[in-house]
């Protein structure tokens, strides 16, 4: 299975770019944009039965728009 390919992703609630689902070391996932940097938080696991769990959720914080972002101005 692919996670990848099964979970759909909106576009970045700041700039409309990408967003970007990716694994840390194999504990946790966040979605991050490609073009301007925002962010989800962490959403771990530790165990494989919990891990696409936790790709679900960020993908879920992404596009309820959860994200964070660091600019001049945060």
């Amino acid at each position: 299975m692919d996670i990848h390919k099964e979970i759909e992703l909106h576009e970045c609630p700041y700039c409309d770019g990408p967003g970007l689902l990716e694994e840390e070391e194999g504990w946790c996932w966040y979605v991050m944009c490609y073009d301007c940097g925002a962010q989800t938080g962490e959403c771990g696991y530790k165990s494989t039965e919990e891990r696409t769990e936790a790709a679900k959720a960020a993908a879920h914080l992404w596009n309820i728009g959860k994200v964070i972002r660091n600019d001049r101005s945060e």
